[in-house]
């Protein structure tokens, strides 16, 4: 099978020996399942005649670890069976832009996963409202008399940028504190910008946990990420940080119902993160599913499970595919 992941730019400029990253994992995985695998990012995405291309280079795997020939190759985005489409945030223009160049690739011909078009739709932070009787109290807005009055009521309180990721812009802030009207001003850009802002959680400084699904499946497997010594919430991806954790049968139970829901929309890879069973931000856009800290924990082999996963799904879409042009 011809396959292509779009991955971020730095991911690309790191990308040999990168094991803290999922694509390194399933990349590697397909390899070697004898696939033939080639890397691009967003900006070397384009349209010739109302048909998608891509300028790509070809991995390979040497000694345990991926590699890239550095001779770009310009290729229809057609001739790959299967997409990973998994660009980091920020969803800014340039990201958006880069998911209507798949408005113009044949899904009976590839799969793309995640589906740009839901992606394009579903923002990691607003949307998880269609989930909301799993959240903590929150509010949408850029009013700053609204965020007041807000944190009045709560005590403490916490801001998130709609369009970033791994924490960045995430502000707590606390009834009293000097600096509200500042940190207010400076989140909504002046009352211009929405943000998210929810009820701080009290057991969010034992972390949150990472939630992961393959389809409509909730796995087993599951990590607690810890609050860096310098900050309130999770930002340095090291081993001291990701500790093991379990699922309660309650989250199992009502998680599977946002699989499901997911599922429908073509966003079969996901990651919730669940502080005190409360959902604070759904992952769609590339969910860090920590492979190599999941399998040292549980003793497993995960990239293997999600490879066939996603290769599996690629192989009923082509046969469908196959079936429909017929």
């Amino acid at each position: 099978m011809n396959i292509l992941f779009i991955i971020d730019r730095i991911e690309l400029k790191y990308f040999e020996f990168n094991n803290l990253v999922t694509n390194f994992w399933l990349i590697r995985e397909m390899l070697r399942e004898n696939n033939s695998v080639f890397i691009t990012t967003i900006d070397k995405l384009s349209l010739v005649e109302a048909e998608a291309y891509t300028h790509c280079y070809e991995a390979y795997e040497k000694n345990g670890n991926i590699f890239y020939d550095k001779q770009d190759i310009h290729k229809k985005i057609e001739d790959f069976q299967l997409v990973m489409f998994r660009q980091d945030p920020p969803v800014d223009m340039d990201y958006i832009n880069s998911t209507y160049i798949f408005d113009f690739v044949d899904r009976r011909k590839t799969l793309v996963m995640n589906e740009p078009r839901a992606i394009r739709d579903f923002n990691e932070k607003l949307h998880a409202l269609k989930f909301l009787e799993f959240m903590p109290e929150n509010i949408v807005t850029s009013s700053k008399s609204d965020i007041t009055e807000f944190l009045e009521k709560n005590g403490e309180i916490v801001l998130k940028p709609l369009n970033r990721c791994f924490g960045a812009g995430v502000m707590c802030l606390k009834k009293g504190d000097k600096n509200t009207a500042v940190i207010i001003n400076s989140m909504t850009n002046n009352q211009s910008t929405l943000v998210m802002v929810q009820k701080y959680i009290e057991k969010a400084r034992f972390g949150d946990k990472r939630v992961l699904f393959l389809g409509n499946k909730v796995l087993d497997y599951c990590v607690q990420k810890l609050p860096s010594n310098d900050d309130f919430k999770f930002n340095e991806h090291c081993d001291a940080n990701i500790i093991k954790s379990e699922l309660t049968d309650i989250e199992k139970t009502k998680f599977k119902l946002v699989a499901e829901e997911l599922n429908k929309l073509g966003i079969y890879m996901a990651g919730l993160d669940v502080i005190d069973g409360q959902i604070i931000e759904i992952n769609v856009t590339s969910p860090c599913y920590f492979i190599k800290e999941i399998n040292a924990h549980f003793g497993c082999e995960l990239e293997k499970e999600m490879t066939d996963f996603i290769l599996s799904k690629a192989k009923s879409r082509i046969l469908d595919g196959c079936l429909n042009i017929r």
